[in-house]
């Protein structure tokens, strides 16, 4: 199947124009102000989409759509939204009504996201009566998320709401399109389309070497680490800074250069940080972040980029090689802006390949690296793979990896 990357981008705006209108909607219905942080597509399997969702309560509405886009839309609010709603709908302790009133509110919203996707495609889209769905985690994925190990197209968007704390409210709305309507919208109208096959290959191998660098981190650290959510995500580059947030991180910013260049973001939260540093420098410091922990954290992160980006070399049979790392300790979004900046003097999307790191044990790790190539050398590189070893654009991942491997 060939995706034409100029429509997914409509897409993903005409996902977003839906998330704002249902945004609007719940805005008129209850009073609470919102705002739309970030809209994406994501490339990304099944079981990476139902590690997102674990651990966390949810309420909201599902539908199942037929028509020019066949699928399944969720709508769903996190338990603090749930009620932030729910108490403004529906004062009195009734918890029929409550129900109620969130079947409502996410029947309104819902049909207002559909309507906007059928009005953009010219075409009938007809959705069935919303289901209210309630549950931990995956209990609120649709079921065509949940089904298989394949990769899924997703698009996402995520609402914040509230005028303070109190009446703080986040949902999210996910689309997961079936594979033939997927296919029928997304036929590349003129010549330039990406083979959907060779995305999900590019995706493997991110999260391979993604699994690489876990492996360097708890080689090096003792801290037995995993990865635990890899995707390949189509965003607008103004949005990336958002994405990642005000929490801060220390970690490290590198560049690359061959046959794809960009810049690839290691980011550990505060404590992550601190403990990584502690393993690898047996001394007391001074300082929090003085030169020696600096330089250990870099010698760490140069380790981890070097199995990463060696592993795309690797694949796409080329040389890429990356510059020394830079220390940062900032928030999020303060560490983002520059990089963004510089991948965004091109184009107004991007590539963000997004792999996060954490420890399946009682001490609290969390890592995210984030690629960023820029977006014209990686279709080229996409476009070029393999091909002098396939006769068609169809490649399985699980033997070019074995090749890859032979060739070690």
């Amino acid at each position: 199947m060939e995706i034409d990357i100029r429509e997914l981008e409509n897409y993903q705006q005409l996902a977003h124009d839906g998330a704002q209108s249902a945004a609007d909607s719940l805005s008129q219905l209850t009073g609470i102000k919102t705002n739309v942080q970030i809209t994406n597509v994501s490339l990304m399997s099944s079981t990476d989409l139902k590690q997102e969702f674990i651990g966390s309560e949810f309420a909201g509405v599902s539908v199942d759509l037929n028509g020019e886009i066949s699928g399944e839309v969720a709508l769903a609010f996190d338990e603090k939204g749930r009620r932030a709603i729910t108490d403004k709908l529906v004062p009195a302790d009734d918890p029929e009504k409550k129900k109620s009133s969130i079947e409502e509110v996410g029947n309104i919203m819902s049909s207002g996201f559909v309507d906007g996707w059928a009005n953009y495609l010219n075409a009938r889209i007809k959705s069935s009566p919303p289901t209210y769905i309630e549950g931990t985690g995956t209990d609120v994925l649709p079921q065509s998320a949940t089904d298989g190990d394949g990769h899924l197209f997703v698009f996402r968007s995520r609402v914040e709401a509230g005028d303070g704390v109190d009446n703080a409210v986040d949902f999210r709305i996910l689309l997961v399109p079936d594979s033939t309507s997927l296919e029928r919208t997304m036929q590349p109208k003129t010549a330039g389309g990406i083979s959907f096959e060779k995305l999900e290959v590019f995706t493997d191998m991110t999260k391979e070497g993604a699994e690489k660098a876990a492996t360097n981190i708890t080689s090096m650290t003792g801290i037995d680490t995993a990865v635990n959510v890899s995707r390949l995500t189509l965003v607008p580059i103004e949005d990336i800074p958002k994405a990642v947030g005000s929490k801060r991180y220390v970690g490290t910013v590198m560049e690359y250069d061959g046959k794809i260049s960009g810049f690839l973001v290691i980011l550990f939260d505060q404590p992550s940080g601190r403990a990584v540093v502690d393993s690898l420098v047996p001394m007391e410091t001074d300082e929090q972040w003085g030169d020696v922990e600096q330089e250990a954290l870099k010698e760490l992160s140069n380790i981890m980029t070097s199995g990463f980006v060696d592993g795309w070399a690797n694949v796409l049979n080329a040389e890429i090689k990356h510059k020394p790392p830079q220390f940062v300790a900032d928030t999020g979004a303060s560490v983002m802006n520059p990089v963004t900046a510089r991948i965004g003097d091109t184009d107004d999307h991007a590539f963000l390949l997004d792999s996060s790191i954490e420890t399946n044990s009682d001490q609290v790790f969390t890592c995210q690296m984030l690629a960023l190539p820029r977006r014209d050398e990686l279709e080229q590189a996409l476009d070029d793979l393999l091909v002098e070893n396939s006769e068609n654009t169809r490649v399985d991942p699980e033997e070019l990896f074995k090749q890859q491997k032979n060739g070690d």
